[in-house]
């Protein structure tokens, strides 16, 4: 039972006059509890008003494709909004007096959302990728971590190859060094290296980028150059293989006698 020295509170005694019944923040009344709205309020309240939630005299119009209709009061440009089937929205609410469009608000909000989920879609996202490497790693192991960082880089990610020292290991900082450029020389057809090996800690790491430009190196079969046609050459002219007849040459003593057509003998056409 309480005394009435005691510093628990007093359940049948009221909060006196003008005391808040509670912390707005707090509860279920409050926006943060279960069943707040401040969200859903604070969403509301960076939305342009529209329609009827548009609460000033008058308001500077523009048309649905842009024109200027001067100066016009609520009820005018509510009117003009529904004879046109369209909303009334406002645009500019710090103007005086507030600038408002003709438009259709749905449509808008449609094609506004389709914008930026395209925008988003074809914004490049670069992840940084880990491959982490040991010294005493096997030839398998080393093949398998390479073929990970190449499918990484073929994907548009940046790859951080990792060196982890244990104990005194450390003592092999400058062949792991030599190793990272063999594996930096292994990727160069598809990286380019951007932070040289260092050590950080018991790590010793670099940064290689994907390549931009290009793809992957084609098969050689694929990029040989094709033979290069030859130009046809005139046919050489062909040597006849009959020879015309070529008279003997008799030759008596020291002398040469090439034979005439008169010493021929008699033909064997007929006797004259």
């Amino acid at each position: 039972m309480a005394g009435p020295y005691s510093s628990a509170p007093d359940p049948s005694r009221g909060a006196p006059p003008g005391a808040p019944a509670g912390d707005p923040s707090r509860g279920p009344a409050g926006p943060g509890g279960p069943g707040g709205r401040g969200g859903e309020q604070d969403a509301r309240n960076r939305e342009p008003r529209v329609n009827h939630r548009i609460r000033v005299p008058e308001v500077r119009l523009v048309g649905v494709e842009g024109e200027q209709l001067g100066i016009v009061g609520i009820d005018e440009a509510m009117r003009m909004a529904t004879d046109l089937s369209v909303d009334l929205v406002e645009v500019a609410a710090a103007a005086r007096p507030p600038v408002c469009r003709l438009m259709d608000y749905g449509k808008f909000k449609y094609l506004q959302k389709k914008r930026t989920a395209d925008a988003k879609r074809s914004a490049t996202h670069v992840e940084v990728k880990e491959v982490k490497l040991r010294p005493k790693t096997d030839h398998h192991d080393y093949e398998t971590k390479m073929n990970q960082a190449r499918r990484f880089l073929s994907e548009g990610n940046r790859v951080k190859v990792t060196v982890m020292f244990r104990g005194r290991e450390m003592a092999y900082a400058n062949t792991q060094r030599e190793r990272l450029m063999e594996v930096a020389t292994l990727l160069a057809d598809c990286s380019a290296l951007d932070v040289t090996p260092k050590v950080e800690g018991r790590n010793m790491s670099m940064m290689l980028n994907p390549k931009r430009s290009g793809g992957p190196a084609k098969p050689a079969h694929e990029t040989a150059p094709a033979p290069t046609p030859v130009a046809a050459q005139p046919a050489a002219p062909q040597v006849p293989t009959h020879q015309p007849h070529q008279p003997a040459v008799q030759t008596r003593g020291s002398q040469t006698r090439v034979p005439s057509p008169t010493d021929r003998g008699p033909s064997s056409g007929g006797n004259g």
